[in-house]
C-alpha cells in the first residue's frame, strides 16, 4: 500500500520530467541528426569541426577549467574553517552562502557589468582616488570572474557537506600516529573529501561551460564561447540542425561528469541536495 502512494505521489514529477527533459531530448536528437528536408545525415556535425566553432568549444573549455580550479582553490580552506569552526548546516553563515543561489542570475551578473564598466563604479572610486582605470570588462578575465562569482557556492557546499561527515577521531588518530599537517591533509583529509571534490567540480564545470549568459554581459558579445554560437543558431540564424548538433557535443561532456560522479559519490555523500 506504501509503495502504490510514494509512486502516486511521484506522479507529478515524472510528468514534469516527461515533458522538460526526456521530449526537449528526443527533439534535440532529432535535429542533430536529420538535414532541413527531414533526412538522416551526420552533415550537422562536420559544422562542428569549423574553425569558429572549435576556437568557441577550446575557450569554452579553457575559461570552464580555469574557472573551477579557482573555485576549487577557494572553496577548500573556507570549507575547511567553517568545518573547523562547528558551523553547523542551519547557521547563518551557511546561509549566506544560499542566498546568492536564491537570487536570479542574470540579476547578479549584471550587477557585476555595473560594477566593471568603463565608468562603473569601481572605476569611478579608482578615479576619485587618482588610480589607474580597472579595463577588464569585456575581457576573458570578466568572464572567468563572473563565473567564478556565480558558481562559487555550487563549490562550496558539497566540500562544506562531505567534511562536515569526516570523523575529526580519524583526524585525531593520524596526528597521534606522528603525521603532520601536511600529511594529514593529503593523505586523511584530501582522499576523505574527494567526493566532495568531484560533486563540486562537475557543478560548477558544467554550467560554466555551457553558459551564454555571463559572456554575453560580462564579454560584451565580442568573446563567443559555444554556449553563445548554439544560442546564435537556434535564435539568430534558426538552424536548429547546426545547433542541436552542437548541443550533443556538450551532452558528451555532461555524460562523462555524471559517469565521474556516479564513479566517485556514489552513496551522494557530497550533494547538497
Amino acid at each position: 500500500m506504501k509503495n502504490n502512494t510514494r509512486k502516486w505521489l511521484a506522479a507529478p514529477y515524472s510528468v514534469w520530467a516527461v515533458g522538460f527533459i526526456i521530449i526537449p531530448l528526443f527533439v534535440i536528437l532529432y535535429y542533430a541528426f536529420t538535414s532541413e528536408e527531414g533526412a538522416l545525415t551526420l552533415a550537422n556535425f562536420s559544422y562542428v569541426l569549423t574553425k569558429e566553432n572549435l576556437k568557441a568549444l577550446g575557450l569554452s573549455l579553457w575559461l570552464s577549467f580555469l574557472s573551477t580550479v579557482i573555485c576549487l582553490v577557494l572553496a577548500y580552506p573556507l570549507a575547511m574553517i567553517l568545518t573547523s569552526r562547528n558551523v553547523s548546516q542551519t547557521s547563518f553563515i551557511v546561509l549566506l552562502f544560499i542566498l546568492p543561489m536564491w537570487m536570479n542570475s542574470l540579476l547578479r551578473t549584471l550587477a557585476w557589468q555595473t560594477l566593471l564598466e568603463k565608468n562603473g563604479v569601481i572605476n569611478s572610486i579608482l578615479s576619485f582616488l587618482h588610480l589607474p582605470a580597472l579595463n577588464i570588462i569585456n575581457t576573458p578575465a570578466a568572464i572567468v570572474l563572473g563565473m567564478v562569482y556565480n558558481f562559487l557556492p555550487f563549490m562550496v557546499l558539497p566540500l562544506y557537506n562531505i567534511l562536515l561527515k569526516i570523523d575529526k577521531d580519524v583526524i585525531n588518530a593520524a596526528r597521534d600516529l606522528g603525521a603532520n599537517s601536511v600529511q594529514t591533509f593529503f593523505q586523511i583529509l584530501l582522499p576523505l573529501s574527494m567526493p566532495g571534490i568531484v560533486s563540486g567540480v562537475t557543478m560548477v564545470f558544467i554550467p560554466a561551460l555551457t553558459t551564454f549568459v555571463i559572456s554575453d554581459l560580462l564579454g560584451g558579445s565580442k568573446i563567443l564561447l559555444i554556449g553563445n554560437v548554439i544560442e546564435q543558431e537556434f535564435k539568430q540564424t534558426n538552424n536548429w540542425n547546426a545547433g542541436s548538433a552542437l548541443s550533443m557535443i556538450l551532452m558528451i561532456f555532461i555524460v562523462f561528469s555524471m559517469f565521474l560522479m556516479n564513479k566517485y559519490d556514489k552513496e551522494g555523500e557530497g550533494s547538497v541536495f
